[in-house]
């Protein structure tokens, strides 16, 4: 069963065997320009006692490359592939197919590995050239314009973070500064019901800017760098004084 339904496995059955070649991305272009199902090669394989010689030769109709480099009527690509044959390594493979219907069937098993190197030619040479000159080519390139460009985006004046970011701090600008003792009243209160506090909970209960609140922490508390609770302000042992309950625990 598959994700589609279920798979016909007739290739199975008839125990076909196939051969997994892997060939040139250029060749593959070349079989698609092939109209129909007209002919793209031949293939030749030549059985001897100890080993087995293949190889491809591409149809000449087929030979002339017209996407590469500036000039491609010069450019033709190889003939002769021969194959280099490879074993399948203990390894169990099979080739799938799909129709129209999304109907998934079974080929066959792979019998054979093997891989499409073309002959080493003048064709080959000046086509590996060509590939190299399109690699080496700059992806990016700076070009002076006429006039200005109206196709894409245009330049934000200033983005929703740093907004959002100017909006916050002025609302921080905006918390008066309270007196320190009536500050440190309102820290005292807190720590008498709870132990630790990050800062954030601490300024929205003073009502006071981060800064100035650290500074008045910083005479009275401890700041826990490490353990449970971690980023936490606490109260120094000689200002402790927590609600029973709490203490007990």
């Amino acid at each position: 069963m598959s994700d589609k339904g279920e798979v016909d496995l007739t290739g199975a059955k008839q125990n076909t065997g196939v051969w997994l070649v892997k060939v040139p991305k250029y060749l593959s272009h070349q079989w698609a320009k092939a109209t129909g199902r007209g002919e793209v090669g031949k293939l030749r394989i030549c059985k001897y006692v100890t080993k087995l010689n293949v190889s491809f030769t591409l149809n000449e109709e087929l030979t002339t490359i017209d996407t590469i480099g500036e000039k491609p009527s010069m450019v033709q690509a190889p003939r002769e592939h021969p194959f280099t044959l490879q074993t399948v390594g203990g390894q169990t493979l099979a080739v799938f197919t799909e129709n129209s219907s999304d109907k998934i069937a079974l080929e066959g098993l792979v019998v054979q590995r093997a891989e499409c190197r073309p002959a080493v030619s003048e064709n080959y040479m000046r086509l590996k050239k060509l590939q190299m000159e399109e690699l080496s080519k700059p992806l990016r390139f700076s070009q002076q314009l006429d006039k200005a460009v109206t196709t894409n985006y245009k330049p934000v004046a200033n983005h929703a973070y740093n907004l959002n970011y100017e909006k916050r701090k002025k609302e921080e600008g905006k918390r008066a500064r309270a007196d320190k003792h009536q500050v440190l009243d309102m820290l005292f209160s807190a720590f008498e019901k709870h132990q630790y506090y990050n800062i954030k909970d601490l300024v929205d209960i003073t009502k006071q800017p981060v800064t100035y609140l650290k500074e008045i922490l910083r005479d009275i508390g401890i700041y826990n760098v490490k353990g449970t609770h971690k980023n936490t302000w606490e109260l120094k042992p000689e200002y402790r004084h927590y609600q029973s309950e709490e203490k007990s625990d």
